[in-house]
């Protein structure tokens, strides 16, 4: 069983990931969602009805899982099903048209993907500064909170069995922050 990283993009996910793989020498199994927007010809910024959004994620979700399944050990990774379900349900508006059993249906997923996958999982909440970075995702602050929110209360659901550590926001040394992870 494996450690995944969960947090909204640009908390230093990826940068504290690989660092705790280098120092404790669990493999890193890096995700990538913009490669599966990529090959399925579309923009992760790009607005799209609901039903587009859940079949991109699931798309998703099956990438990491064969990553994940592939694996022959234990590893690290810097996206879980968790921050899936919660960029997912940001989608949502008051009136996004949203068929419930499919997306039951793909909230369970998810937390069966977690629950199987993973032995911990630690939530990177914002902190670090923002930094623009060309190819990297949108510095919006309030999305980027809005998106931790929706982490830490997925996180909170008795679906979920796999203990989770939230690092404090104020906990932005990496050093510190790799010293946490691997307790």
């Amino acid at each position: 069983m494996s450690i995944g990283l969960a947090g909204s993009h640009r908390t230093g996910k990826s940068t504290l990931a690989r660092l705790v793989a280098k120092r404790s020498g669990i493999p890193f199994i890096k995700t990538t969602t913009t490669e599966v927007f990529t090959q399925l010809g579309l923009h992760p910024a790009a607005r799209f009805d609901f039903t587009t959004r859940l079949a991109v994620q699931r798309r998703i979700l099956q990438v990491y899982e064969d990553a994940w399944h592939t694996a022959r050990e234990p590893f690290i990774t810097d996206r879980t099903p968790i921050d899936l379900l919660a960029y997912t349900f940001a989608d949502i508006q008051g009136n996004t048209k949203v068929n419930d059993d499919e997306l039951d249906a793909y909230v369970a997923d998810c937390y069966a993907a977690t629950n199987r996958y993973f032995k911990s999982l630690v939530l990177i909440q914002p902190g670090i500064p923002l930094i623009f970075a060309t190819g990297k995702a949108a510095l919006n602050k309030s999305y980027i909170e809005h998106i931790n929110t929706l982490i830490i209360g997925f996180c909170h659901d008795e679906r979920l069995v796999v203990p989770v550590i939230i690092l404090p926001r104020m906990m932005t040394n990496l050093e510190v922050r790799v010293q946490a992870v691997l307790a």
